[in-house]
């Protein structure tokens, strides 16, 4: 009987490096990591598919892989291999799961109850190419050595998960999910974080009382609401200081809706124990 090379999964030979730069790109997947056997990931996978196809089962339900599909997998659900083609071909997108809770990347946790009971959407030929053309960003992202390295793929990943979930809303004539007051909190936070960063005000428009409303979000997200409303108002002060340091303080203060540099130094000290400039120096 000739002996076979067993099929080295890049997941399992790379999982520290995974733990070490929060990302990782693996072109050439020709199989899940335990070939047939069940594979629950403790980290988040963007499977894109490119040639042939792969049946499965998705937590214990038929599912398969195939050209042009692009799955979103959230950690520990169940993964296991029935069947593929010889010629099957896919791309992973390695997330370590700490990174889920980054303020940057609230929109998977916003898109997660959708993508949970059904993560694969197939995409026509030019929506595979953008996609493609962002996971190749993203894997050039994490080859070099730059500063700030994670702030740019977390904010690569943020858009690469906004035009999917746009183009899986379109396909599969998907609404959101009124009933998630959490998800009409994160789009209005997006929209008015800059002259809002009151509870009540994003409580007055989900037509609840500010308890009611910080009990609802708390429920939903496992944070409070004003914890969001902080968290993304120094997400991208951070952002901004970080990335766009051609821009001074005051300027920074403007953009972010702050009356003046004062008022904005005293609110990011106060939320992170350093004040702008000492941050932007640390960094």
């Amino acid at each position: 009987m000739k002996n076979e090379v067993r099929y080295q999964h890049p997941m399992l030979e790379n999982a520290q490096k995974i733990k070490e730069n929060g990302f990782a790109v693996f072109d050439g997947v020709r199989e899940l990591p335990t070939g047939e056997e069940p594979f629950a990931s403790p980290d988040y996978v963007i499977c894109i598919g490119h040639r042939g196809n792969m049946q499965m089962t998705y937590d214990d339900m038929p599912d398969h892989s195939s050209k042009q599909t692009v799955a979103v997998v959230f950690p520990n659900h169940t993964l296991r291999m029935v069947s593929k083609s010889d010629d099957y071909l896919a791309t992973l997108v390695v997330v370590d799961a700490s990174l889920l809770d980054d303020p940057l990347l609230r929109i998977i946790g916003q898109m997660r109850y959708r993508y949970e009971p059904h993560p694969w959407v197939e995409l026509n030929h030019r929506e595979y190419g953008v996609i493609m053309h962002l996971v190749g960003v993203m894997r050039e992202t994490v080859d070099i050595d730059i500063p700030d390295k994670r702030l740019l793929l977390t904010r690569q990943l943020g858009f690469f998960m906004r035009l999917l979930s746009y183009y899986r809303t379109v396909k599969l004539n998907e609404t959101p999910n009124l009933k998630y007051v959490s998800t009409q909190f994160q789009n209005n936070l997006t929209q008015h974080y800059r002259d809002h960063r009151d509870v009540g005000f994003y409580a007055e428009k989900a037509c609840l009382t500010p308890k009611h409303f910080s009990t609802v979000i708390r429920q939903e997200t496992g944070h409070t609401a004003a914890w969001w409303i902080h968290s993304h108002v120094v997400a991208e002060a951070k952002a901004l200081l970080q990335l766009r340091r051609d821009l001074n303080i005051q300027t920074v203060a403007d953009m972010l809706g702050f009356a003046d540099q004062a008022t904005f130094s005293r609110y990011f000290h106060r939320e992170t124990g350093f004040y702008p400039s000492e941050f932007r120096e640390g960094n």
